[in-house]
This record gives C-alpha cells, structure tokens and sequence, in this order.
C-alpha cells in the first residue's frame, strides 16, 4: 500500500446507463497489481502484459457468483509462452474477491519483443469459469487477434458469447515524490446485451469467421450502442489510472446523458488459493512408484505454486493413493 492509496485504489465499480441499455464496470488496481507482481521477478515487458490480464480479470470478474472461480489465459507461440490470472469471487457479498497471476516466457525472444504481436504471437485467448463442485467448468477460446490482450478479449466476447463488449484501459509505472516506482491500473469495460443477429449464421459450407460488435447490433441498439464508444474514446489515461479522479465522477462527465447508476463497489485484493492440502490431492492420482520418480535426492517430493512462489516439501511416504495413512498423508509416519 502506498501513500497514495485511495478509497477507490483496488476496486471494481459496477454501473449502468440507463438511457443506453449499456452495463459496465470502472475499475482501479494499485497495491493489489504491486502485490501480484511482487510474487515474481518478471521483466517490464513480462509485468505489463500482467497488468493488463489483471485489470482485465478484475472487471470480467465482478460479475461472477460467490464462490466461482474466473481464469483468463493466453497462450501463445511468441515471447509470452503463458499469461494466466485467476479471479475468486468472495464467500460472502461485501468481502474481498482476490486476484493472482503467472505468466511464462522466452527470454530470447524477449529481448527482440517489440509488439504486442512479437509477444503473444498466435495462439488463443481462453476464459474459464468454475462454478464449484458438481459442476462441470465452463470454457470458451477463441484466436488471438488485435494489438493488445482488451482486444483479444472484445473479440472472445463477440465471438464466443456474442455481446458487444469495449475495454479502455491504462497501465504503468507510477512514481510519486519520496515513493519509489510502482504499478497502477484503471480502465472501464462496457458491454451490451444484444438481440440474436442473423450475420451470425453462417450459410452452409461457409467457414466461420471472427465477429465484431458491429455484427451483433442494429437499429437505435447500434446508435446507443456506438455513441457509448465515441464518449469512451474521450478518457485519457490520468482518468482511468486515478486518483484525482473518482470512478463515479469519471462515469458523470463521460455518461451524464445516459443516466450512469452505480451499484455496490467490489474490492479485490492478492490472494492465492494454494496449500498443502491442495497438493497433496494433486499427487493423490499416482503410484508409490510414480511417487519415487518425482521423489528428489535429498529424499523428499517438492511443488511450487506458479501464482505465489510458495515451496512445498513432502515426504513421500505420505503422498499418492499408496500413501501410508491414506492419500491425504493424515497417518502417523513410522
């Protein structure tokens, strides 16, 4: 937390215009976004492209029931091999969701990195969604296109869930006089529920093609709909970063026309749902014989969280379903 920490730091802000039939969300990531990133040593390149995969899950999150799980990931051929963040919505309404990301890279190709398109190169852009036990997760992907990952996503949207959906967003290195540099993140998500369009259909023996907003909407649904966008393209950075700008007064001066009504703020924090429990379970599919292939020299089977960087060390004998005392270790060791 910094000294400029604000009320509206680490928050998503839900609102609606009414005149428009326009949700969205504003939302504002500063200790939360230094905490995720502070997990790992990630080059500049590497942290920005998590900056903006978390802003992103933290507004496409917001919505999310409690206790269900969002996950974002790109994976691509480029410099960033993976870039994934997971969204866990609270157990209880008024509590914090929490947010954690991880990303894995090529160091060569990075260094000669200089486009979005040098990063990621091709590959997909996924969402998934877990509703829990008994419920089978939900899945969507489709191919990475456009110059950033809000625009992967405009495109999953159009494409996989067929809802215009528009992200502003702003990300960077902040420094404050007496503070050293740190990352902070705004942006504003819009998005319209539209009516089953017939572009949609391909004819028959047609190969599908990519959608946009443009496809899904006609008539004053388009005009609401385009005129959202054109007062969107008036923010600039400062607003969506903050802080001298509150989301509710953003939302004023950009949407006062369509009556923006604001609904209950969702904090997000950092938070990762890894234990030793959680591994245990993992492990609990193998043999004692796989088990002592994983098992290292010093005589102990170890795992590390991707997301938080935490260790774990386990003896042996206590992991897998020949485990002594069952395959959650609970046993007494000899």
């Amino acid at each position: 937390m910094h000294g400029s920490k604000i009320a509206w730091d680490d928050t998503v802000l839900p609102f609606q215009l009414d005149a428009s039939d326009v949700r969205g969300r504003v939302a504002r990531l500063d200790g939360t976004l230094e905490k995720i990133l502070e997990q790992h040593d990630y080059p500049e390149k590497i942290e920005a492209l998590i900056a903006e995969m978390a802003l992103l899950t933290a507004m496409i999150g917001q919505t999310m029931k409690l206790r269900w799980k969002l996950s974002l990931q790109i994976r691509g051929n480029g410099a960033a091999r993976i870039v994934a963040t997971d969204f866990i919505a609270p157990t209880v309404d008024g509590e914090p969701a929490t947010i954690r990301a991880y990303a894995s890279f090529d160091k060569d190709k990075l260094a000669d990195a200089s486009s979005f398109e040098d990063l990621v190169g091709k590959g997909y852009f996924a969402i998934l969604i877990d509703q829990g036990k008994g419920s089978t997760p939900y899945q969507g992907i489709t191919p990475l296109f456009g110059k950033s990952i809000s625009a992967c996503a405009e495109t999953y949207f159009a494409q996989s869930e067929q809802l215009p959906t528009r992200f502003s967003v702003s990300f960077g290195k902040s420094k404050i006089a007496g503070e050293g540099e740190f990352w902070r993140a705004g942006g504003v998500m819009l998005q319209k529920m539209p009516k089953a369009s017939p572009l949609l259909k391909p004819a028959e023996g047609d190969a599908p093609v990519l959608v946009s907003a443009s496809d899904l909407l006609d008539g004053d649904d388009e005009e609401n709909w385009n005129r959202a966008n054109i007062l969107l393209d008036s923010v600039d950075d400062l607003e969506l970063i903050g802080p001298s700008v509150s989301p509710t007064d953003l939302l004023v001066r950009l949407f006062h026309e369509d009556r923006p009504r604001v609904f209950d703020a969702q904090p997000v924090r950092f938070g990762c749902s890894c234990s030793e429990d959680r591994v245990r379970q993992s492990l609990s599919i193998y043999s004692a014989k796989d088990i002592a292939h994983m098992t290292t020299d010093e005589g102990d089977v170890t795992a590390d969280c991707q997301f938080c960087g935490a260790h774990y060390v386990l003896d042996p004998r206590t992991v897998g379903f020949e485990a002594e005392g069952g395959p959650d270790g609970s046993g007494d060791r000899p």
